[in-house]
């Protein structure tokens, strides 16, 4: 199996809790500690307006992380294309792959929070073709030499080249986040890594896994479970009363993020805090939280729905040395069940 880091650092405003460049040195820190210890890669969201402090310029902080770091993957979970000038975004992209010999790990996706096209004056319903639009016009920048031209219902581009170019040819690698049957297949179709949500129970996460493979290998293609990354929320600790706090924080932050993501009318279209049932028994069973033995079954479970690459998620500690501690004992207590076997 292969682990990896999957979340957000923390800027909060007027908040007497710390400052906002103490919690995302901490958060750099944390993942130059992630990379000593073993892990494979970091994907950092991309959020906006939520009054609670997740990052919004993804690509400058992981290029401040590409600096302090050597070998971690940096990824985007996800860059949501709608709201992006797709040949900037290209171009941003292809200067962190160069600077970090081709560690980028190209997330995508159309966005799902309603509060956030509202925030930016979008409308919703053009989220869809406007990131239609705007992926084939990246890909064309990252993989043409000749100058080209762009007239779309969106965009309009004339006689541009886009420089510079990338570290990894054809161009760096894209995952994109879905959870539907269409969605997953289509995923499979582009030729693009899977990014699969922390709610999904086991058995969705087997069966989704499955209708990637079975996408992937009609095509022709040869099976690489890497290309699936799987999301989690972990925490190590020996109090089943940290378990519980841990378990309550996570609950209120995913009614809190579906609450941004709630159209007027009640719908919510699609996006990783969805997932159908109770939302307390949902919680409990996706979270790895407890004991390394307990988190241990949990991941083995995983690994027999056919996840070989796990995405951690440390928010369940609460932050800080406490979190850091958690990171540790995870490294040295639990991954060395997986990792290689």
């Amino acid at each position: 199996m292969r682990f990896g880091i999957f979340g957000s650092a923390s800027a909060k405003r007027n908040s007497g809790e710390f400052d906002s460049s103490e919690g995302f040195h901490d958060f750099v820190e944390y993942n130059v500690e992630a990379e000593a210890l073993g892990f494979h890669s970091t994907f950092v969201v991309e959020h906006h307006f939520t009054g609670y402090g997740q990052v919004s310029a993804t690509l400058n902080l992981l290029t401040w992380l590409g600096a302090r770091t050597k070998t971690l993957r940096l990824g985007t979970a996800v860059m949501v294309l709608p709201w992006h000038n797709p040949v900037l975004l290209a171009e941003q992209a292809t200067t962190l792959d160069l600077l970090t010999g081709g560690r980028l790990d190209f997330g995508i996706g159309t966005g799902y929070r309603y509060n956030e096209f509202v925030g930016f004056d979008l409308p919703m319903e053009d989220a869809r073709e406007k990131f239609e639009e705007s992926i084939s016009i990246i890909l064309k920048a990252w993989t043409s030499n000749e100058p080209f031209s762009h007239q779309g219902r969106f965009w309009t581009f004339k006689n541009i080249v886009v420089e510079p170019p990338s570290f990894r040819k054809p161009h760096p690698a894209v995952w994109m986040g879905a959870g539907s049957e269409r969605s997953i297949q289509d995923v499979a179709r582009r030729g693009f890594n899977l990014l699969l949500g922390q709610y999904a129970s086991p058995a969705d996460v087997a069966k989704n896994i499955s209708i990637f493979r079975k996408a992937v290998e009609d095509k022709g293609e040869k099976w690489d479970p890497m290309r699936v990354g799987v999301t989690r929320a972990f925490f190590v600790t020996d109090d089943p009363r940290e378990v519980e706090q841990a378990l309550e924080r996570r609950l209120a932050n995913r009614m809190r993020q579906l609450k941004l993501a709630t159209m007027p009318d009640g719908r919510i279209l699609g996006g990783p805090d969805r997932a159908d049932g109770d939302p307390v028994q949902i919680n409990l069973n996706s979270a790895i939280y407890g004991t390394p033995d307990e988190m241990a079954r949990k991941i083995e479970a995983l690994r027999d729905a056919g996840a070989e690459y796990l995405l951690i998620n440390g928010g369940g500690s609460g932050g800080g040395e406490r979190g850091r501690l958690s990171l540790r004992r995870f490294a040295k207590e639990v991954m060395p069940e997986f990792v290689g076997k």
